[in-house]
This record gives C-alpha cells, structure tokens and sequence, in this order.
C-alpha cells in the first residue's frame, strides 16, 4: 500500500531519550507562564533575546525531529505513536486500566497486596499511607514511587523506540493475564522507574506534554494537519508526508471510502438578532437562501459503503464516529450481517447504480411505540438491544435511526468541493430511505430571519436540542468549525426549579487540593412502598446523581463527623446489591464508587441542579443537570428523604409548569471570540502616506514577493508603488504567484487571481499594511510576525493557528507598539463587559459533567452561571463594587450595572450597615416581584465566602 514509504537508515532512538529530549522538557516548558516575556518592541526577527514558552515549545519538538531525521531517518511513525497514543489508530486496545495494571505490578514486583506498596497500587485514587498522599490520583506517578525502591535498573535501559512499539503490539494483542504479566516483566527488566512511568502514560493514553496534536503534526510537515483530517491515520502522515519539501496536491488531501476523516462542526455564534445569524451565513441578491434543521440528540456518525462481491450481501460497511472510533461491531459491516443492529436492514437503500458512498449524519435512538426521538444516553443500550432482535418487523421498542443529512463521495467521486445544495441534490438520488432505520433528515429553506423563531418554539416544544442554520452554497470544510453552519439553542430557565433532598450513598475521592478525601458524593432515591412490598429492603437506594460542587470546608468536615467509621470500600465482585443498586447492574455498575455507607448510617443533603436529564449511567434512567450542594439536612433522616415515588410526581409538576413559561434564547458566543477581522482605519491617517523617498534598507532581503492587488486605505498604493516598495527595501519581485512555498504573496482585493488562490485552498495572502508596519518600527524597521486581520487577507488554517498567538484576544500585537488612537479603536471594537464570554461555558460544563470531571473547585467556572448586579447603598463605597465584580468576572461571571436587567441572577447588596441593607433589599424585593424569574438578593459576603471556599455556596445563608 506504501510503496514508497520512507526507510530508516539506522535503528530507532532509545526509548529514553523520548522522554529526556522530548517529554520532560515540554512538561517544564508548560509550567512556565505564557505571554511574552519580553517588550513587544523587541520581538521582532532582528531583536529576538528571550523565546515564549509557546516558540520554546517549538523550538523542542522541533530539535528532537530534526535529531531523528539525522540519526535515524525519514520514517516518524515509530516515534509518533508513542507521543500521541491516544491518535494511533493502528494499535488495537489494551484492555488495561489504572486497576488492572496497579494488579500486574503487584505480581511482577511480588508486593503484598496489603502492603503500603500494595495497597497505594491498587487504591491508587485514595491517599497513601505517607508520602503517597501528594500522588492520590495521579497513577502514573504512583506507580513511579513504589517502582523506585524496587526497581531492576536504576540508570535508564537499551530498549529503542522500536522494541517499545513490538512489545505494546504483543500486548495490544495479548489472550489474557498471563502473557500480559510476561510483556510487563520485559519493560521491567530493561527499564527504570522514569521510563516505566512515561510507558504507562502512553498505554493509558494520558500524555498531558503542554502539546496538542495539531502542533506535532504541523511541525512535522505543514500538510500533516490536513492529511490527518481526510483519514485519521498517524502512519499515513508518516509514510506520505516524510519530505518537508513535498506539498500534497489538492486531490490527495481529499476523502477516501473506507478510511475515517473528520468531520466539518457547526459554530456556535449566537449574535443579538437572527439577521445577524443571517449575515454570517453570507447571502447573495441572487441567493438570499438558507436552511434551518432540527439538531438531533444523538451521535455523529460517518457510514462508508462499497460494493465487493467478496463480501456477504455484495455490500461493504464501516461506521465512525466524530473521535474516530469504529461502531462496526455495532452497526454491522454487511448486508447480511446478523450481529448488526443496522446494515442488515439496508438492503433496499441505495439506488441501482450505487456502487459506493460516504454519509454523514446522526445516529439517533427512536421509540417505535411512540414514535419519537429518545434522548441520546440510550443509544448503545438500544443498538445492543437490536442486534439480538431478530424479527424484520417493526414492532414498539428502541432501535437506532441513522439520520444522514450530507453525502461526501459517491461512486469514486469526492464531493466535498461542491456546494451543499449540490450535494443534497446527489443525496436524494443516491438514496431509498428505510422507515426508521435510515431516512434523509429534513430541512426548512427560508429567506428571511422570521422564519427562524416559530422553528426554535416548535422544536422546543418537542423538547428537542435546537436548530442549525446552514449556507445552501457552502463547501464541506473537514475538521472545521465554521459559519456556514450555525447552532442555535433555546433555553428555559437556570434552574430546575426545586430544592431534591437526598441520601448519600457512596463518596469518591478527589485530586489535586481535595486528593486523599472524598470529595464527591454519591446520591440516591428511597425504594418505593411498591418496591418494599415486592421484597426489597426498606433501605435501598437508587443511585441518581454525583454532586462535588457547593460544599465549604465545615460542610466537608460535618459530613466526615456525623459519618466515620462507618465507610466501606466498595467491592465490585461482591456489591452492596441490598442496599444500592447502580446504573447497569451488578454486571456495568456505572457510577461505581470508592466507598458506600448504609443509607441509615448516612446524612441528608439538599442540593439544587439546572434540569433532569436521560442517562443510562444512573439506576433509574435520569440524572440530574449541573447539581450544586446547598445545605445540609440535619434535620432529616434518611427514610424522609426523596423517594422515586415523590421525585417522579415532582418531576411531572415542575416539566408542566415548564410548558406555560416563555421561551429565550441562549446568549451563544465563539469559544474563542475574535475581533472581527474588519480594516482598521487609523483617525486622522486616512489620506495615502507619502513615498518612501530613498530610504533603502535591507528589510526584506532574501524574501520574494509577488503583489497581486493594489492596496487600499489608509495605505493607498497602487500595484507599481507597492513593487518599488519592496525593491527598495532589499525584496525581490516575482510576476507569478507560487502559493505553498516561501513566496510572500501580497494582495488587498478579491480579484480573479486572488479568488482562484484561495480556491484552491493552500495560499496564504497577506496584506500591503504588513509592509507599512515593518517599515514603520524603530531603528530601520524589523519583520514583524503576522496578525490576523490586520495583516492576512486569507489565510491557510497553519498560519492561521500560529497568526492566533501574535496577538491578544482582542487583537493586540505582541509585538507591534499601537498608538494612542489604534488603541482607542481596538478597545471601541472589544465586546461590552455585560455581554462578554469569552466561550460557550454552559457547553463546556455539561461536556466535563458528562466525563466525570469535577470543575467545582476551579475558580475561573464558579459563576460561570451567574450574572451578578453589585447595588450600593447610600455610603457604600465604590471601590467595593469595582472590587466585588472583579471577583464574579474572574470566577466566570458576567455583571450588570442595570437595575432593569431581567437577565441578572443575583443581586449582591453592599453597605456597612446591616439594617440599611436589609431595608434596601426588602424594596428591591418588593419592585422585583413582578418578574417572571426573581434575581437573588444576598450581601457581599456570599461572593466572599465563595470565593474562600472555591465552590459556589447557597444563596439563602446569606439572603437580605
């Protein structure tokens, strides 16, 4: 397949030196404080003195690649697998968790597994007996402690790179225990404690090096990126993509059937009106159209289909989804698949002449007996489901619907370069939709803005995710985030509305400032009586929500008072069955704990949360949204504390109160939110600067230009001017553009030359204003790095990525001195502070949730949910509002200084005097009764014990 893949002249680098050169210094390098350290008028190519951690970050992995090249040879591949493993593709899985490889330790290094050594090895999340407690839930460096006071070698070993990758393939491969005892005793014996750690990290997939992805694969080769997103494959960039000097050609960075890409993403860019949404969509007088769609609550999924007569059913499949990860197993690889929950239904789908295809889409759960949409955390369970169902009908029951809304390769023809509207066209040919199995999702096409929210009103209705608009006329754009499609989510309320109090059951422990204590806990609803009379134990409990987040250290401390000694380390192969019941069974046990407590021995604890959501992690199907500690019930005992019973009623009160309430719309931003990319015209400058009248340098010797365009206010230059700018200056002048090579390709308007280079796809052009502001530094001038905006009219998205580190969120060089009026403009063009977030917190909180991740204690989310009013009573001081808000904005917050801001959650009243503020809050009560939602009102000291404690507490504690 790879006849021409590169080979390496000598034998592969030490395993050690992989983390010597490499790991351990990007691991320092990402500990040092980022920015420029050094005056932004000295950074430039000709006053360089002090690199940033992100140019030393390169400069690292760049000396370790070209070592490799030098001592070894062309072929990376080895090298890369090992320092992103979690990308390798090529490798089959281990099998092995922290649990399972603490065990193997044990046996290979003959610990006593109830030993200190043993016990951390195997307890790795707990706290160490000694010194272990600074390492509870880090495993690797866990494992590293126990591994030095035994270890076989104490200098570094003589494995390569190479044998390190033949022995993670045997292991990847391997039938059980035993031969994986016997691969772990070769890294043993040839290995110390410092290598040992790294190879764990790399066979849990947990590098943590301070480097993404894209950095390594751009350093390697600047198509690397591009190549990796059409296939996923660390051995293609390898293998094709060796030679710096060669430049993939535009079909050779394009898709492929069978082989897994990634796919374009909807931006989130959420503006204060729908026409605005519009606009980003860029309609033309011609084609004013666009499309709304429903967004669906499931999976990504990309199907790749082609026909091979060696294959049972003739036809051919593979699913991915949007991380790469293969679903055949799950969806079927053929027609005749009788494992399959999906293909073998498909046998009539595709028109005659199909012969192969690639589909995007989403891959839904449907209830047939109701004949809607199930919220996504049902999916697998239901394909499972499925697959053992082997009746053709369609009888009531879940089963996966594969929605498909884009085509992307249809008979060896790639059709990414079409637009939408050409591609759905190609769709609807290629495809005979199967009822419920796999149907074309439809699309609304509209014109105009009021179409938008009668859609958004009646998919919330359905209590569906929300809408996506789309260009009709845009491309597919692979592993992109961009504005051609536009998410749009609606929003009810902040709360779910009621206060749960609930048992606790288990605890989990914690890392970092709250490692070595259980620091989450894990919560449960009482049996009903219908249950208790069909047998069960008064005290079970179903698991329901993990809760981390509101709790002050006397909470923690009361918790562990009221409870000691009564804590059990739960036991997977023997689980308290009669007292709890978990999330899948005694054979998932989802959500499984650290430890567990009787529900009588236990304490109850009253906790708030945004809304209930389906999950099949929890014991009952659903779980709480974002739940946060209020209080604990110390007045209650745990059989008066929720039952499925009461929470079940509770549930259907509060969704019927939710039906009768009105609709707003999220305030959606970018996650990383740019200035807009519009000219800066500099006040009083607006006329063309005189000639450069034999000022000659030697700026832009050894650089060739090519100028494509003249250039327009406030740098006015005609296309001649320009050209004996650059000549004057030490540059060279070429009349034909060369894009992808170190020519500098300069232009300010969209002519036909220019609109087929960005066609294209690999031109970077840049601006004439570049010129001007090199030429325009002190002492004769200096090369500036490019700013996005300012400098690049179009940009290929590696410059774009390294142009993003030149300046502020905001636009501001690092470094370029601006003057007083180009700041004036820069700080007139930053989003006012009422509405400023700098990226989709909600989002990013659900997605942590969703993984386990605790955030709680991080200080820049705790009022990532709020929006704060700081109200001054007579004789408060100013300077405590100005104080107070920094707080609320840094820990994620946004503030108003408008009293009819029907947005404000909280109002924080400030004043030295205790009756004073209790006599304003009493009035600001009273005039805010008439709202739909009341803000809450609480004094100062609820930011400030909230900020102590690094979580947020409950407001009633410190109501006024």
């Amino acid at each position: 397949r790879y006849p021409n893949k590169p080979r390496n002249h000598s034998k592969t680098l030490k395993f050690a030196e992989l983390f010597k050169e490499l790991f351990n210094p990007l691991n320092d390098n990402k500990k040092q404080p980022s920015g420029p350290s050094i005056p932004a008028s000295k950074r430039g190519p000709h006053g360089l003195t002090k690199l940033s951690p992100q140019e030393q970050r390169r400069h690292i992995i760049e000396r370790f690649i070209t070592r490799w090249r030098k001592e070894v040879g062309n072929d990376f591949y080895p090298a890369l697998r090992l320092i992103l493993p979690d990308k390798d593709r090529d490798r089959g899985v281990y099998g092995l968790k922290e649990n399972a490889i603490g065990k193997l330790l044990v046996k290979l290094m003959k610990i006593d597994k109830n030993s200190e050594d043993g016990y951390n090895l195997l307890h790795w999340k707990l706290p160490g007996q000694t010194t272990g407690a600074r390492l509870a839930g880090d495993f690797a460096g866990r494992c590293f402690e126990v591994i030095s006071k035994r270890p076989m070698r104490t200098q570094v070993g003589d494995m390569t790179i190479a044998e390190v990758n033949h022995q993670l393939d045997k292991l990847a491969a391997s039938s059980g225990e035993a031969e994986n005892l016997r691969i772990f005793e070769t890294f043993y014996n040839r290995m110390n404690a410092e290598e040992l750690m790294w190879l764990i990290r790399i066979i849990l997939k947990q590098m943590k090096v301070g480097a993404t992805e894209k950095t390594f694969l751009y350093l390697w080769h600047p198509d690397a990126e591009a190549l990796f997103s059409v296939s996923s494959s660390l051995r293609r960039v390898c293998w094709e993509l060796y030679d710096p000097e060669f430049r993939l050609e535009q079909d050779e960075a394009g898709i492929a059937v069978m082989q897994c890409f990634q796919p374009q993403l909807a931006q989130f860019q959420m503006p204060a009106s729908f026409q605005k949404m519009i606009e980003l969509l860029r309609p033309t007088e011609d084609d004013a159209e666009f499309w709304i769609e429903e967004k669906l609550d499931g999976e990504r999924m990309q199907m790749h289909m082609m026909e091979d007569p060696n294959h049972p059913g003739g036809r051919r499949f593979r699913w991915w989804s949007r991380k790469a990860k293969d679903y055949t197993y799950l969806y079927g690889d053929g027609l005749l698949d009788e494992n399959s929950s999906l293909t073998r239904h498909l046998k009539n789908a595709f028109a005659p002449g199909v012969r192969n295809l690639i589909l995007d889409g989403e891959m839904i759960t449907w209830d047939m007996g109701v004949d809607k949409i199930v919220p996504f955390g049902t999916l697998k369970s239901a394909a499972i489901a499925e697959q053992s169902n082997k009746s053709e009908s369609n009888a009531a029951g879940h089963r996966p619907l594969f929605r498909v809304f884009d085509i992307l390769y249809l008979n060896d023809k790639q059709l990414t370069q079409y637009t939408l509207r050409d591609r759905r066209n190609a769709l609807q040919k290629a495809i005979r939709p199967v009822h419920r199995r796999l149907e074309i999702h439809e699309y609304t096409p509209a014109t105009s803005a009021d179409a938008i929210e009668p859609l958004l009103r009646e998919v919330v209705a359905n209590a569906s995710e929300g809408l996506v608009l789309k260009n009709p006329r845009s491309m597919y754009r692979l592993n992109s985030r961009n504005d051609d499609w536009l998410k749009v989510k609606p929003e009810y309320m902040s709360e779910f509305g009621e206060s749960l109090d609930c048992v606790i059951i288990g605890g989990y422990y914690g890392s970092g400032r709250r490692g070595g204590m259980l620091s989450s806990f894990l919560c449960g609803l009482r049996v009903s009586p219908n249950h208790i009379q069909a047998g069960a134990n008064p005290e079970k409990c179903f698991s329901f929500f993990k809760v981390g987040g509101g709790f002050r250290t006397e909470d923690y401390a009361e918790i562990r008072h009221r409870t000691d000694g009564k804590w059990m380390e739960w036991d997977p192969k023997n689980p308290p069955s009669e007292y709890i019941e978990l999330g899948g069974g005694e054979a998932k046990q989802y959500e499984r704990p650290d430890m567990w407590i009787r529900p009588k021995d236990s304490v109850v604890v009253s906790v708030k949360a945004a809304s209930v959501g389906p999950s099949d992690q929890f014991a009952r199907g659903f779980t709480l949204r974002f739940p946060r500690f209020r209080r604990l019930r110390l007045d209650r005992s745990w059989d008066t504390a929720l039952s499925l019973e009461e929470f079940q009623e509770l549930k259907q009160r509060v969704e019927s109160e939710l039906k009768a309430t009105e609709m707003t719309v999220e305030d959606r931003r970018r996650r990383n939110p740019k200035r807009i990319k519009k000219e800066l015209v500099i006040a009083g400058d607006d006329t063309a600067p005189p000639l450069f009248e034999g000022n000659k340098t030697k700026l832009f010797e050894g650089l060739e230009f090519c100028v494509l365009s003249e250039s327009l206010k406030p740098y006015k230059k005609t296309k001649p001017q320009l050209e004996a700018i650059i000549k004057e200056n030490g540059g060279s002048i070429s009349q034909r553009a060369a894009a992808g090579t170190r020519m500098i390709l300069i232009a300010d308007k969209r002519v036909v030359k220019v609109a087929s280079l960005i066609k294209d796809g690999n031109a970077d052009i840049i601006r004439p204003r570049w010129i001007r502001d090199c030429l325009e530094q002190p002492d004769g001038g200096f090369l500036l790095p490019y700013e996005p905006g300012r400098h690049i009219f179009h940009a290929t998205d590696a410059l774009a990525e390294v142009a993003a580190q030149n300046t502020d969120r905001y636009g501001d060089s690092y470094a370029r001195d601006v003057d007083v009026e180009e700041l004036r403009e820069l700080m007139r063009d930053m989003p006012k502070l009422e509405d400023r977030q700098t990226f989709d917190k909600m989002l990013f909180l659900e997605q942590l949730e969703q993984h386990g991740k605790d955030v709680g204690s991080l200080r820049n989310f705790m009022f990532s949910r709020c929006r704060v009013l700081l109200y001054l009573v007579d004789g408060a001081k100013e300077s405590a509002r100005d104080k107070w808000e920094r707080y609320v904005r840094y820990g994620g917050g946004s503030v108003s200084r408008d009293a009819d801001d029907d947005s404000v959650t909280h109002i924080v009243v400030l004043g030295d005097d205790v009756m004073e503020v209790g006599d304003v809050g009493d009035k600001l009560r009273s005039k805010l009764s008439s709202r739909r939602k009341m803000p809450r009102l609480v004094s100062e000291g609820w930011v400030e014990e909230s900020w102590r404690e690094r979580t947020l507490l409950d407001e009633e504690r410190y109501a006024v």
